[in-house]
């Protein structure tokens, strides 16, 4: 009976991964194929698609540019929306764009008597704008999940990493499991 749960749970082990990414990926395509539902499956897609690539090259325009720094201050505002808008917008800014936050991973000592260390990404390498000195602000996510805590700590416990920023994400969120 072990042996059969064991073989059971090896299957979970091999199967489940590779399923739930499928579900996932057949999921976002379908609901992004259902905002343009022309009756061909993959034409919503490629037009979203095209859609998106135009309003990039446009608004990439110096005359354009403007309008969408004006339609993001009114955003900002508006009274709950300016808070949900700007959100929504530091976090596609800190994932990609020019502006990318994750990308200064570091290993952090937790504390001056102790060895433990914890790995993070700076993101404010000064915080003189809120008064304090000789710290930067570290966001750790948290293993298996989409969220994580922000410390300030001592910018001497700060050790900055040579390694991808998504491979040290990637180690984060594993858990420690997928390899640095």
């Amino acid at each position: 009976m072990k042996r059969i749960l064991r073989y059971f749970l090896n299957g979970l082990l091999i199967v489940a991964p590779f399923t739930i990414t499928v579900w996932i990926v057949v999921a976002i395509i379908d609901w992004l194929n259902s905002m343009f539902d022309l009756g061909i499956p993959g034409l919503g897609i490629l037009l979203m698609f095209v859609l998106l690539t135009i309003i990039g090259f446009i608004s990439s325009s110096f005359f354009v540019k403007p309008f969408f720094v004006i339609t993001g201050r009114w955003f900002n505002k508006v009274p709950l929306v300016g808070i949900v808008y700007s959100s929504i917008k530091d976090l596609f800014d800190a994932f990609v764009g020019d502006n990318q936050k994750f990308n200064k991973p570091v290993m952090v000592k937790m504390s001056e008597d102790s060895d433990n260390l914890k790995f993070g990404f700076v993101t404010q390498e000064t915080l003189s704008t809120v008064n304090v000195e000789e710290k930067v602000a570290v966001y750790f996510p948290h293993s298996y999940n989409f969220s994580g805590e922000l410390f300030v700590v001592p910018k001497r416990n700060v050790v900055y990493l040579d390694a991808p920023s998504s491979d040290v994400m990637k180690f984060i969120v594993s858990g420690g499991v997928s390899r640095l």
